[in-house]
């Protein structure tokens, strides 16, 4: 038993050593929190989690979100000695150009890494859309005798976590929802960068949580691995989320230690020093005994935990043959068979209403479908016909209500499209987009399938006045790399672009909607849409091009009988998607928009950008006003006068 505790401790000082070391030598980083939460990684991933290091994606893993993603250097150390793909030579470049062990951990990037984390409070909350997942997957598919479906969603959040309110959003939520499978380490410390917590953060958080609707445990010392299986084992009993308050060291062993230059620095050379005669660590930097690998190395255990689940499946797919095929084709995240062709529209409808119809159309037709609205749902048009509320009591419900919680809701569509098994999307309002960005910036910097649902997308839903209008938001949104913003023009657009949407793999959606009915194009025209931008109407010899955007499509053919009125042959180009129009090939984008002939672009919101096609603009670069949409629109000079007098002007 001695030995046992000796190697245990040994593996402990390794995981804090490893990142002592790749601070120092990287110059840069965060110390502080490895080294104080080394116990609590090492339980998690030598002892309580099924992890298979050789099959990171194994479906039936545990999964482990480092929220507080500054201490970057616990997960790496724990990925590297328990037998992942991570060799030691990438944590000696740690922090560098190309490395596998970047600032702050990235999803795709490193293997094991299930969340790319940093901003804070993003980690816990996509980890409720993990737990959620679970929860929903574990319901549909299993069966008695039969659990395919069986695993936890563990995270080590930080004080500054907790203090981010999206965490409380998605916290409450996951009370709410009972999610009994998420698992949260608190890391309490009690330090901030600006110095003790005390500064800022004195509220009873464990009361908050118990609020919430969590169990909340508390153990009083990181190092003491009893206590802190003692806790892990009554969270894995609770029919609740589970918060467990660890009180730590930052920076433990260490000159520094229970300081903020703990924190976001390396230790330096003499108090490195002086941590290893503190700790009893003889060796040089990333040298870590043989005995460490060997007792660490999980590889064996993973394959034997994968292998086990994997002759588990067999037996469901003989007694449960459908459910087993259609388990596997969700989590290979292969769509079903959908309908290519719209269907028929009879009158003008606003694009929200017809994103409502489709949904109607698909989700019967894709059981994976997930929705929601942050407490919008009429509004959004989001909940698909048939669609029943989830619950904790209704865990088979596939809408869900998030409140009035739109970062919340970001982050959770992110984890739940992160597990697999489900592609979520969810809905709010244009001008919300802002509550969520960190969300969205992060599905497309993780390259994760979410749809979001923009409705409301202009100064056209009028009365509610300039707080509800947004003006910068369309801009402010393709400015996110690997975002595809779609904002289609009429009902057959909006079908074209959910294909789009719900077919893209490797990053988010922004389906951008109006409040108001817009007249119908021809569907056959409107199939243009899959290609980002396409020719509406066309004239002989036309001498410039309307280009234009959703509910301003229609202003800009306006314009154009005006103009040939005159005698001024002009194109329309309806360009929904800057993104999907960039990726078609340079021989298209010219056929579209030829070089030398002059463009006029017309889209209700800020004209920054449009540069990029245009030579004038008909934007809005002021704020909207209230008042019914129709004279909102003409007195800020969304008029086919205006346009053509734009054209006019170009062309003088």
């Amino acid at each position: 038993m001695t030995e046992t505790k000796d190697l245990t401790l040994l593996s402990i000082n390794a995981i804090r050593f490893l990142a002592i070391d790749a601070v120092e030598k990287a110059k840069s980083g965060h110390p502080g929190m490895p080294m104080a939460m080394a116990p609590v990684g090492y339980l998690l991933f030598r002892e309580a989690m099924r992890h298979n290091p050789l099959d990171p994606t194994w479906p039936d893993r545990d999964r482990f979100v480092l929220s507080a993603g500054h201490g970057s250097m616990l997960l790496y150390a724990l990925l590297h000695l328990t037998g992942y793909d991570l060799p030691l030579g990438e944590l000696q470049r740690f922090r560098q150009w190309g490395s596998k062990t970047p600032g702050h951990p990235e999803r795709g990037h490193t293997p094991g890494v299930e969340v790319t984390t940093g901003p804070l409070g993003q980690g816990i909350s996509t980890a409720v859309g993990l737990a959620l997942a679970e929860r929903k997957l574990a319901h549909e598919f299993n069966r008695p005798g039969h659990r395919v479906v069986d695993h936890y969603t563990y995270v080590l959040a930080s004080d500054g976590d907790l203090m981010e309110g999206v965490s409380g959003e998605a916290a409450s939520l996951a009370g709410h929802w009972k999610l009994s499978k998420l698992i949260v380490f608190w890391d309490d410390n009690r330090i901030s960068i600006d110095g003790s917590t005390d500064l800022a953060f004195t509220e009873d958080v464990l009361a908050r949580f118990r609020a919430y609707g969590w169990q909340t445990l508390r153990v009083e010392d990181a190092n003491d691995l009893d206590a802190l299986r003692h806790a892990l084992k009554l969270a894995r009993l609770d029919e609740r989320p589970s918060l467990i308050a660890v009180r730590s060291h930052i920076g433990f062993g260490s000159p520094k230690q229970d300081s903020h230059k703990a924190h976001g620095e390396p230790l330096g050379a003499e108090a490195v020093e002086a941590t290893r005669k503190k700790l009893g660590w003889p060796y040089p930097p990333f040298v870590v005994p043989e005995e460490v690998y060997r007792h660490m190395d999980m590889r064996e255990k993973g394959r034997a935990w994968q292998e086990a689940w994997e002759r588990a499946l067999e037996a469901y797919a003989r007694a449960f043959p459908d459910l087993y095929q259609e388990l596997s084709r969700r989590l290979k995240a292969e769509l079903p068979p959908l309908p290519e062709e719209p269907p028929t529209f009879d009158k003008p409808l606003a694009t929200r209403a017809a994103s409502g119809r489709v949904l109607d159309l698909f989700a019967p037709r894709m059981p994976e479908l997930l929705g929601g609205s942050a407490d919008l749902t009429p509004s959004n048009n989001t909940q698909a016909q048939g669609m029943e509320d989830f619950s904790a009591e209704n865990p088979g419900g596939r809408y869900l209500h998030f409140g009035v919680r739109e970062h919340a809701m970001g982050a959770v569509l992110n984890g739940l499209n992160l597990h697999g098994g489900y592609r979520a999307y969810g809905g709010t309002f244009l001008v919300f987009s802002d509550y969520m960005r960190p969300a969205i910036r992060l599905a497309a910097l993780m390259g994760t399938p979410t749809v979001f649902v923009f409705t409301h997308d202009s100064i056209a839903l009028g009365e509610d006045g300039p707080t509800h209008q947004p003006v910068e938001h369309l801009m402010s949104l393709r400015a996110i790399p690997n975002l595809w913003v779609i904002r289609p023009a009429d009902a057959y657009e909006t079908f074209y672009a959910w294909q789009v949407a719900l077919a893209r793999k490797e990053g988010p959606t922004a389906l951008v909607l109006t409040r108001q009915a817009v007249p119908l194009l021809s569907p056959e025209k409107a199939r243009g849409l899959l290609r980002g931008g396409y020719v509406l109407e066309d004239a002989e010899n036309p001498r410039a091009v309307l280009l234009a955007t959703g509910s301003e499509v229609h202003l800009a053919l306006k314009a154009k009988s005006l103009l040939e009125a005159e005698g001024v042959p002009v194109r329309v180009v309806s360009l929904p998607s800057w993104e999907l129009f960039e990726a078609q090939p340079e021989a298209y984008r010219r056929e579209v928009l030829p070089p030398g002939l002059p463009v006029v672009a017309v889209e209700a919101g800020a004209s920054l950008g449009w540069e990029r096609y245009a030579q004038k603009v008909v934007g809005l670069d002021r704020f909207g006003a209230s008042a019914p949409y129709p004279e909102v629109y003409e007195r800020l000079g969304f008029t086919p006068e205006r346009v053509a007098e734009a054209v006019r002007a170009l062309l003088r």
